[in-house]
C-alpha cells in the first residue's frame, strides 16, 4: 500500500488537533511529512506531534515541497478558496476543510479550478460518515416509520465563546462552523430537489458580532420539512435528531442510542372517513381505535459500522484507486449557496467574501 504524502495548511485547531490526530489513525495510507503556519509556535507544537515533520512559515516554500502530494487546508474559512487554488496550482491533491467556500463567487471560483485540475479537490464534509445519521437513514428506509414528513437536526450548547468564530469579520458564526455539517445532512435526508428555505439568526451568548444561534427550515419539492436549530445559546439542548413519519416517530437525544416509537407492522392504518355528526361525550377522540405501538431504543450501530474519520479511507481510494469520491463538489457548493441565502435573509449578519 503505497502511503500518501500529506502537507497541513493552517496549524491551528483544526490543523493541529483534528488533520493531524486523524491522519494518524491510518498510518499505512497517509503520512505527515509537512506543516505550514505563519505562527512558529504552532509550527513548534505539531513538529512535537510528528516526528520528521517539516515545518514552514512560507507558503511558497510549503508548496515546493516535493514529497507533499497531498494538502489539506486547514486555514480560517475566509481563505480557504484562495489556499485550495493555490494548491491546486502547485499539482498537489487538496482536502478542503468546510466551509469550502464562503461566498457564491468563491463556489465558482473553486468550480472552475475543479475544470482546471479534474480529481484533484476533495471537501472534508466528514459528517457525513457520521455513524447516527447513517443509521437513522438506515431506519427511514425501512419504511417501519411510514412516510417521514418532518425531520429536526440540533446541536445546542450554552458558552460565552470568545474566539474569532465568533467574528463577522473572521468569517466566524455557526452558520459557517456547525453549519454546513447539518446543512449537508438536511440536504441529504430531504431525499428530494431543494424547493425553499428560511431562516433566522441571532447573537444570544457569544461576545463576537457573528450569530451563535441559528433556525433553518428546508422544504423540499416532496413536501418533507427539515429543521435545522445550532446555538451556543441554549442550556438544555433538545435531541441531535428526531423524525416523524406517519407511521412513528425517531429521537436520538446524543448520537449515542435512538428510540423508536412505532405502529406495529400488522397495525392497519384506519381507512374509514371522519363522521360530521355530534361526538359521543365518553370514549375519547379516536374512537375504538386503538394503535398497537412498538417501543424500543436501540445503540447508534449502523450496519455498514461507519464513523466520521472513514472519509480518510475515501480519500485515499479515490486518489490511490481511482474510486469516486463519495462527497460530490457539487453537494458542497450546495451546502454554500444554502448558507449564503441564510445570509441574504439575515443581512444584520452581512457575508463576508473570500480572500483572493
Amino acid at each position: 500500500m503505497s502511503k500518501i504524502k500529506v502537507g497541513i495548511w493552517g496549524l491551528g485547531r483544526a490543523g493541529n488537533c483534528m488533520h493531524s490526530k486523524e491522519l494518524q489513525m491510518y498510518p499505512e495510507m497517509f503520512e505527515i511529512a509537512a506543516g505550514c503556519d505563519i505562527d512558529p509556535e504552532r509550527c513548534k507544537l505539531i513538529a512535537e506531534k510528528v516526528p520528521g515533520i517539516r515545518t514552514y512559515t512560507d507558503g511558497e516554500a510549503f508548496l515546493k515541497d516535493k514529497d507533499v502530494e497531498l494538502v489539506a487546508v486547514a486555514v480560517r474559512s475566509p481563505d480557504h478558496v484562495k489556499y485550495c487554488i493555490r494548491a491546486l496550482e502547485a499539482g498537489k491533491y487538496v482536502f478542503a476543510e468546510k466551509p469550502i467556500a464562503i461566498s457564491d463567487e468563491g463556489c465558482d471560483r473553486l468550480i472552475e479550478a475543479s475544470k482546471r485540475f479534474p480529481g484533484k479537490l476533495f471537501c472534508r464534509q466528514n459528517r457525513r460518515f457520521e455513524a447516527a445519521f447513517n443509521h437513522i437513514k438506515e431506519i427511514m428506509a425501512s419504511g417501519v416509520l411510514g412516510e417521514v414528513y418532518e425531520i429536526k437536526l440540533c446541536r445546542h450548547s450554552f458558552q460565552f465563546r470568545n474566539d474569532w468564530q465568533t467574528l463577522i469579520g473572521c468569517g466566524g458564526g455557526q452558520l459557517n462552523n456547525w453549519g454546513p455539517h447539518l446543512i449537508d445532512h438536511g440536504l441529504r435526508l430531504l431525499e428530494s430537489p431543494l424547493a425553499s428555505v428560511w431562516s433566522d439568526l441571532k447573537r444570544v451568548a457569544a461576545l463576537g458580532d457573528a450569530e451563535d444561534h441559528l433556525k433553518i427550515i428546508l422544504r423540499g419539492e416532496n413536501g418533507r420539512v427539515i429543521d435545522i436549530e445550532i446555538s451556543g445559546g441554549v442550556a438544555l439542548p433538545s435531541p441531535v435528531y428526531a423524525v416523524y413519519g406517519t407511521r412513528g416517530s425517531l429521537i436520538s437525544p446524543d448520537e449515542q442510542d435512538i428510540q423508536l416509537k412505532y405502529l406495529h407492522p400488522d397495525f392497519k392504518t384506519p381507512t374509514d372517513k371522519a363522521d360530521p355528526g355530534t361526538p359521543p361525550l365518553s370514549g375519547g377522540f379516536g374512537g375504538d381505535y386503538k394503535p398497537r405501538w412498538v417501543r424500543k431504543t436501540i445503540m447508534v450501530e449502523p450496519a455498514a459500522g461507519c464513523t466520521i474519520y472513514d472519509i480518510y479511507k475515501h480519500l485515499y481510494r479515490a486518489i490511490r484507486e481511482g474510486v469516486p469520491f463519495p462527497i460530490k463538489l457539487e453537494e458542497a457548493v450546495q451546502v454554500v449557496r444554502v448558507t449564503n441565502e441564510v445570509k441574504r435573509q439575515n443581512p444584520k449578519f452581512t457575508p463576508f467574501p473570500d480572500a483572493k
